[in-house]
């Protein structure tokens, strides 16, 4: 079997030493081809370090067929949602996982299934978390009278239908007045609408 190692601490350079002395001696152990090891030294609360992105690259290239850690916080500590999407990442490749010191984060033991859902399960109220904190910073700012969301964009509709009925084209006119394609072709919709009813009431007087 082909194995990425990767190792992760944020300064000490003893313990990255530490870590990969189990795991290179798990691997020969195994009778595994060690094909590449991964080191960072920097916090693992970003998925931006230069190894893991590697890892995941290579992951995603079929470099190898297992990825072994030494503790699931030394792959990530970025929260349960996203470790579990990066699990879900190598799976999605086809590249198996295992940490070293929990025999439980296997994606070939007979616990994966019971451990993936207990981290979907943590995931999920990570999310929950997540958006009812968006919530509540959405209505304080609301109390505090701050304008959520886009500006109301004003536009003059006869401005429009002018620049229209010129021969420029709706991306033309959304480029001169700064405004979408569809609001230039919505204004312009509304003024012919307006006027064909304008011209019906006075075909009826």
């Amino acid at each position: 079997m082909k194995v990425a190692i990767y190792a992760r601490v944020s300064t000490d350079g003893q313990e990255t030493d530490n870590q990969l002395a189990q795991l290179r001696d798990f691997c020969e152990k195994q009778s595994w081809d060690v094909i590449r090891e991964y080191i960072d030294c920097e916090s693992g609360g970003k998925s931006d370090r230069q190894e893991f992105q590697d890892m995941l690259r290579d992951a995603s290239q079929r470099k190898f067929d297992l990825c072994l850690f030494w503790a699931l916080d030394r792959l990530s500590r970025e929260g349960a949602l996203e470790t579990l999407q990066h699990l879900n990442r190598l799976t999605g490749y086809g590249v198996n996982y295992r940490s070293f010191s929990e025999p439980y984060f296997d994606s070939c033991g007979i616990f994966k299934e019971a451990i993936i859902a207990i981290m979907a399960t943590l995931a999920k109220q990570e999310r929950i978390r997540l958006g009812e904190r968006t919530k509540a910073g959405l209505q304080r700012a609301r109390l505090q009278g701050k304008r959520l969301g886009r500006r109301p964009v004003s536009v003059n509709r006869s401005e429009v239908s002018r620049l229209r009925n010129s021969g420029l084209s709706y991306g033309a006119i959304s480029r001169h007045l700064k405004i979408s394609v569809g609001t230039a072709y919505n204004l312009v919709r509304e003024s012919s609408a307006r006027k064909a009813g304008c011209n019906e009431s006075l075909d009826l007087l």
